[in-house]
């Protein structure tokens, strides 16, 4: 089978070359503890931003939670619990957050 016959039409993989869409988003927060030693993760993904907006969020997430954080492969990863706290803080900037 030749690829160059095949045109990829919707994917809900994000693809690190493909530019972002800036704008909100329905966030997803979720919380990992595994392959991690025992230490707990807030994962924020599924956020429609730019890469550098995305950090400039990460900043004020980690500013505002007293944490810290880095963004990796597209989604905001918080040292600890922050799910409640971080939850209203979204919603009041405009997202729709699930999880």
């Amino acid at each position: 089978m030749n690829n160059d016959n095949y045109k990829l039409v919707y994917s809900d993989v994000p693809s690190k070359t493909a530019p972002r869409a800036s704008g909100h988003g329905k966030a997803v927060l979720r919380l990992e503890r595994q392959g991690r030693g025992g230490k707990t993760v807030t994962i924020i993904e599924r956020l429609c931003l730019s890469d550098d907006d995305l950090k400039d969020l990460c900043k004020s997430m980690k500013q505002k939670c007293g944490t810290g954080g880095t963004v990796k492969e597209h989604r905001i990863e918080l040292q600890g619990d922050f799910r409640n706290q971080v939850r209203p803080w979204l919603a009041a900037k405009g997202y729709k957050v699930a999880g």
